[in-house]
């Protein structure tokens, strides 16, 4: 029988959801895993969050677009023993690095014969869940949460998307509305709304929730798109329970 050579310990790869931005939504085993590692791995803004909590770790910082250079880049790390840590913001598996990471890890196993690390992924305190408890309770019924980006899916199907959640009167979360190239997203998903919703619907408008510079913003869906929105921006569209009073947006459930 083969023998294997076990001098050094079992790598493992963490992908750790850091939340939205401030530590009073980090959670425990997620700052616990960050400052045990031996390689703190992530997109360099994120990493900034956190910068506080590094210490004696190899920190590799990464640009947006190199998600799965980041990922073959830590499972690198991880077949040679280290405990290597992968940041993502809020939630790891909501439009976060542990997508990438086990669609890489899928592609390796036609290589491997022995996984020589194990992985696992550290929840994280979601961008809408923060905005939402910045707005009051818009999030009590059913919802749905569409990213406006079209860099990896076609905007026809964000369309449809966006319509058919109308249709269904869905509660609607909208990540990545808009950036410095992409403008024109948000107005289109404005007038797909108002064919199915009233004008006075309530919207809240939250920039970095949970971070340093946070703003919110009530409003409604006819005056949605006048309203200052970036890539930092989460966006909650009421239903037809959904009401706004006194600076909240709450939607009843019917108790």
């Amino acid at each position: 029988m083969e023998k294997r050579n076990h001098s050094h310990s079992r790598g493992k790869l963490i992908v750790v959801g850091i939340g939205p931005g401030s530590h009073d939504h980090l959670t425990h085993r997620a700052e616990e895993v960050i400052k045990s590692c031996d390689v703190l791995m992530g997109y360099r803004t994120y990493l900034r969050l956190i910068i506080d909590l590094i210490k004696d770790q190899v920190v590799i910082s990464y640009g947006m677009g190199e998600e799965v250079k980041r990922c073959k880049k830590a499972m690198e790390y991880a077949s040679k023993g280290k405990k290597v840590v992968l940041v993502s913001s809020g939630d790891p598996g909501i439009y976060g690095m542990a997508g990438p990471v086990y669609e890489v890890l899928n592609d390796k196993f036609n290589e491997l014969k022995n996984l020589e690390f194990s992985v696992e992924a550290v929840p994280g305190v979601p961008a809408f869940c923060a905005a939402a408890a910045c707005l009051g309770a818009p999030l009590m019924s059913d919802f749905v949460l569409i990213s406006l980006s079209d860099l990896l899916i076609p905007w026809e199907k964000i369309e449809k998307r966006i319509t058919i959640a109308a249709q269904g009167d869905f509660v609607i979360c909208l990540y990545n509305p808009k950036s410095k190239k992409r403008v024109a997203q948000i107005k289109k998903a404005q007038k797909i709304l108002l064919e199915f919703r009233k004008e006075e619907t309530p919207v809240g408008i939250v920039k970095n929730a949970g971070r340093h510079g946070e703003s919110i913003v009530i409003t409604n869906l006819k005056d949605i798109a006048n309203q200052e929105i970036d890539m930092s921006t989460t966006i909650i569209i009421g239903n037809f329970s959904t009401l706004s009073f006194k600076n909240l947006i709450v939607t009843r459930r019917g108790y």
